[in-house]
Formats: C-alpha cells, sequence, structure tokens
C-alpha cells in the first residue's frame, strides 16, 4: 500500500472498470493508501502471464486487485488477504460479479492455504518490512518459475541497498533470496518495486 496512492488517480480516466470500481470504494471510504498506478500497470502486465493462480497480501479496498483482475485470464484464480474486516467487506463487494476473485477477511498467512501461485503480490504482510513481519516464503508459496512481487520502496542506488540512512533489509531479504531471481525496478522518480521468479530446486546451488 502506497501513501497518496488513491489520490494518484485524480488525473486518469484511462483506468480498466474493476479498477474505477475499486478507486470509487477506496475514495467512499476515505482510504488514501491505494498501489500507484505506476504498479497498477506492472501488475496488470505480470497477471497476464498468470496460468492458473494469483495471490495477494493487503487487499485495501481492491485497487491493486483490480489491476490484477483486469489483466489475468480467464481462468486464472485470485485470491486475496485482508486483516481489516471493513476493508475486506468493501472488496469483496467490488468483485461480487467476478467469480474468479475470493477476498479473504484473515491474517496474511492464511493464503498459504490458497496456493501455490503463479504470482503472489505482497502488498501488506509478508514483505518483511514491519518489526515482527516474517517474510513469506516464496518456495511455499510459488509455482516453480512463479513470479513474487514487493511494492513500495524507495529507489536506492548503492549496495547493499538502503532507506532512511540504513541498509534496508527488507528489499536485501528479497534481492539476495536463494530462491530467486529477483531485481529491482524503478516505476518512478521515488517509487521502486522488487520483483523475483522463483528458481526450480536444480537451479539452487
Amino acid at each position: 500500500m502506497t501513501e497518496r496512492g488513491t489520490n494518484a488517480y485524480k488525473q486518469l480516466t484511462d483506468v480498466p472498470v474493476p479498477v474505477a470500481r475499486a478507486l470509487r470504494a477506496a475514495r467512499a471510504a476515505g482510504f488514501a493508501f491505494s498501489c500507484r498506478p505506476e504498479q497498477g500497470r506492472l501488475l496488470y502486465a505480470l497477471a497476464g502471464g498468470a496460468g492458473a493462480a494469483i495471490g495477494e497480501t493487503g487487499t485495501g479496498c481492491g485497487v491493486g486487485l483490480a489491476w490484477l483482475a483486469a489483466g489475468a485470464g480467464p481462468g486464472v484464480r485470485l485470491v486475496s488477504v485482508e486483516r481489516d474486516a471493513r476493508r475486506a467487506a468493501l472488496a469483496a463487494e467490488v468483485f461480487a460479479d467476478d467469480a474468479r476473485v475470493t477476498v479473504v477477511h484473515a491474517e496474511w498467512t492464511a493464503l498459504a492455504a490458497h496456493g501455490p501461485f503463479d504470482l503472489l503480490v505482497l502488498d501488506g504482510g509478508g514483505q518483511g518490512k514491519a518489526p515482527g513481519d516474517t517474510p513469506a516464503d516464496p518456495r511455499e508459496l510459488l509455482t516453480p518459475h512463479g513470479t513474487v512481487v514487493i511494492d513500495d520502496f524507495t529507489p536506492s542506488t548503492t549496495w547493499p541497498p538502503t532507506h532512511g540512512g540504513a541498509v534496508d533489509h527488507a528489499r536485501l531479504h528479497w534481492l539476495t533470496h536463494p530462491a530467486l531471481r529477483a531485481t529491482e525496478l524503478r516505476l518512478a522518480p521515488g517509487l521502486a518495486t522488487v520483483v523475483g521468479t522463483r528458481r526450480r530446486p536444480s537451479d539452487i546451488s
């Protein structure tokens, strides 16, 4: 979730219909932390490569999930987990007419029961950014060659990556994870995302 992400759509009129619907729900609820359009377009593109299942943590009011649903194929199953009951209910209403989409009110760890996934978007828990938030295990949640997206980083030009003048251990974790081939993508001057593809067991030394 990105601070002021909902407001980033004020000047946009060409978003997919599910995204527009989720944005209306976010604005009505006063929810400011939707994923930004730059991130949404990336999710839309990646969803097109998912063959069977997409998972997401941190549904919010469903804006990121809407980008995923808009990009995913007709037979792809999407499951998103949201810990806040009100937001989970709002997002479920947004997707009430899309049988592919399930919104679960639970802690992010409940996502494991619905995997593994071809595409996993860590927009809430499982990123490892906050104290006590154990990073998700891509070996458990991803299919071989599945893709994981960890969003909302500030771009860094140093190695190891830094944030706020200190080593960014969460980003370092994902960029050096032995089960992933990962890289940082700069989506805007102040926004970066880490994207990783799960290695096959035979690729891991």
